[in-house]
């Protein structure tokens, strides 16, 4: 899947980084693959293209507990590749009752929605020519 691809790593001054807010914590994503970059580009491209299952899983969730574990998948493959922003979204969401106002869970689904857009954009960037 991510051959001839590579993670483009370029070192900035950190007040550049934080300025960028980057959306994947880097250094967590290579502590998870053990520092194989090409695991790490294929994690990261598999993670945004299921991310709109993911977000369409919460759509369609019609049951308190499909809701639930459609949100607690969108946090633990957030997770797994250090999208912490999207992790976050995803747990106050998990913690919504299916049952509880149409407006939150609106809100909630925009709010991940925006996250894993950006993450989603984030990742089309670092994925390279080799």
């Amino acid at each position: 899947m991510s051959q001839g691809l590579s993670i483009r790593r370029e070192v900035e001054p950190a007040t550049d980084r934080a300025a960028r807010a980057v959306p994947i914590d880097h250094a967590f994503l290579s502590r998870y693959t053990f520092g194989n970059r090409e695991l790490e580009c294929e994690v990261l491209v598999l993670f945004a293209d299921q991310a709109p299952d993911y977000l369409e899983n919460l759509r369609c969730a019609e049951t308190e507990k499909a809701w639930r574990d459609a949100a607690h998948t969108i946090k633990g493959s957030a997770r797994a590749v250090g999208a912490h922003e999207v992790a976050e979204r995803a747990e106050l969401a998990e913690t919504l009752a299916r049952s509880c106002d149409e407006e939150a869970r609106r809100n909630a689904i925009a709010r991940l929605e925006t996250a894993l857009g950006e993450v989603r954009r984030y990742i089309s960037t670092l994925s390279v020519p080799a």
